[in-house]
C-alpha cells in the first residue's frame, strides 16, 4: 500500500461527490487504511448520514443517529493558504521529511 499524503488534523476540500458537500472544507477526523481496501477519510461535519441504531445498554432508547460517513481519499485534497486545493510533494529539511505545496514550495 502506498503512502498517504493526507493525515489526521489536515484541512481538506471535497473535490468531487454529492452536490451538497462538493467544494466544502473541513478537518480530517480519521484516516481509514485497511489491507485490501481503498483508503478513506472521515471529514468533520461533512457527508452526514442517518444511521438506525438498535437499543442497547449504552443507548436504551435507540433511534436514528446522524454521523459522518467516510469519503474516498481521492475525492479530497489538501487546502493551501489561499483556500484552494494543492498538490503535495516532499522535501527533506535537515533530518526531517516535510510536506510542501508543489506550486509555491511552502511547507504544509
Amino acid at each position: 500500500m502506498s503512502k498517504l499524503k493526507i493525515k489526521r488534523g489536515d484541512n481538506v476540500i471535497i473535490t468531487t461527490g454529492k452536490k451538497d458537500i462538493k467544494g466544502k472544507t473541513g478537518e480530517v477526523i480519521e484516516v481509514i487504511k485497511k489491507e485490501g481496501r481503498d483508503p478513506r477519510v472521515i471529514v468533520a461535519g461533512l457527508n452526514i448520514i442517518k444511521k438506525h441504531v438498535k437499543p442497547s445498554a449504552s443507548n436504551p432508547q435507540g433511534g436514528i443517529v446522524e454521523r459522518e460517513a467516510s469519503i474516498h481519499i481521492s475525492n479530497v485534497a489538501l487546502v493551501g493558504k489561499d483556500g484552494k486545493a494543492v498538490k503535495v510533494g516532499y522535501k527533506t529539511e535537515g533530518d526531517k521529511k516535510v510536506r510542501i505545496d508543489k506550486k509555491t514550495g511552502e511547507t504544509l
